[in-house]
């Protein structure tokens, strides 16, 4: 009897031994992919955080050229104003 008691406990004591390192053996594994999980989402938002970037330069760019094109109409409209106004007196 004192065999079978000593066996079973045996037993019992090498299964939570074994669960014990089974359970952080797996949170080990756990922690290791949420690291590479977080590492692959940083790098996401560092390219769509530049994407955002050049995206603004480019818009900025535009905005200048829109400004140089309205200069350049207003002065195109001044010029031609002025080009009408020595036709009407070609005219007289």
């Amino acid at each position: 009897m004192d065999i079978t008691a000593v066996i079973a406990l045996l037993a019992a004591v090498s299964g939570i031994v074994l669960g014990w390192m089974g359970g952080a053996r797996a949170f080990k594994q756990e922690v290791a992919q949420e690291a590479g999980a977080d590492a692959s989402l940083h790098t996401d938002v560092s390219y769509i955080k530049r994407g955002i970037d050049n995206i603004q330069v480019d818009l900025r760019l535009q905005g200048q050229r829109m400004d140089g094109l309205s200069e350049r109409i207003t002065r195109l409209e001044e010029s031609s104003k002025q080009a009408h106004k020595r036709l009407d007196r070609l005219e007289e």
